[in-house]
């Protein structure tokens, strides 16, 4: 006979936590907001999301921002799993000086503060290769991430089974054909729930790039907040929007794992 389910196991009791969990949150800025006698204004939020003019639907300064970050957080993700892989291949072949060189950038990138990398990219980088401000800020975040995320793909790739390769030199493939066809197929399910952590922190990094004034959705909020003094309203807007972006993306990888483990 299997042993009954404790109370503070049950669904019932992490509901009535989740519940009392948000109504504290939710006592706690609205008593805080109180003490410092703000005054909500939350019928002028939505003018900064959308509003009609002439029948027209015509999108909200946030809205703008937010494609913004969505446009840097594409082209990080894709620029950062490119880097991820290269810099993971490098530490596992056999180059002396590919492996320093992999080295070399992992301990730069990882040991200094990511506003410290963007200074670098913006105030020297960037006049030498003559980029604009929003690539400055793609590549920073793409370098920045990228270098978690090869050690996670190296992980990965060294956790698939000796014998794969010695199946793969069996059947005479090279190298590149058994890190396509034997190796990444299987290491791939496993890099994923550790890539959707850094992937969701690359969204949540793309906000510091309000510092070199790219017009994303952080530096929108707050020249809104700058203009109207709607602080609580905005940020809380702001965070939901980010949230839902994340929680979305990780949904996204949660499916296409289940999709590989299924195909598998």
């Amino acid at each position: 006979m299997l042993p009954s389910k404790k109370w503070w196991n049950s669904r019932w009791f992490d509901i009535t936590q989740l519940v009392a969990f948000s109504g504290g949150l939710v006592w706690f800025t609205l008593r805080g907001a109180e003490k410092m006698n703000y005054v909500w204004q939350w019928h002028r939020v939505p003018q900064y999301l959308y509003k009609y003019v002439d029948g027209e639907l015509i999108l909200g300064p946030l809205i703008d921002g937010l494609f913004v970050t969505i446009e840097i957080g594409l082209y990080s993700i894709v620029l950062g799993i490119v880097i991820g892989l290269i810099t993971a291949f490098l530490r596992l072949s056999d180059s002396f000086a590919g492996k320093l060189v992999a080295t070399f950038y992992l301990e730069i990138v990882r040991n200094t503060p990511l506003l410290v990398q963007l200074f670098v990219f913006y105030f020297v980088l960037g006049p030498i290769l003559e980029l604009d401000r929003f690539w400055i800020a793609v590549l920073c975040i793409s370098f920045f991430e990228g270098s978690f995320a090869s050690e996670i793909m190296r992980a990965g790739i060294l956790s698939v089974a000796k014998g794969q390769w010695e199946a793969g030199n069996s059947l005479g493939l090279s190298r590149a054909q058994a890190y396509r066809h034997v190796i990444l197929p299987q290491s791939i399910p496993i890099m994923l729930p550790p890539l959707a952590g850094i992937l969701v922190n690359l969204i949540k990094h793309s906000a510091i790039v309000s510092v070199i004034a790219v017009f994303d959705l952080t530096t929108t909020g707050l020249d809104i907040i700058s203009e109207t003094f709607m602080a609580f309203e905005i940020w809380i807007v702001v965070a939901a929007i980010y949230l839902s972006m994340t929680v979305s993306l990780s949904i996204a990888v949660n499916l296409f794992e289940s999709y590989l483990k299924r195909s598998v």
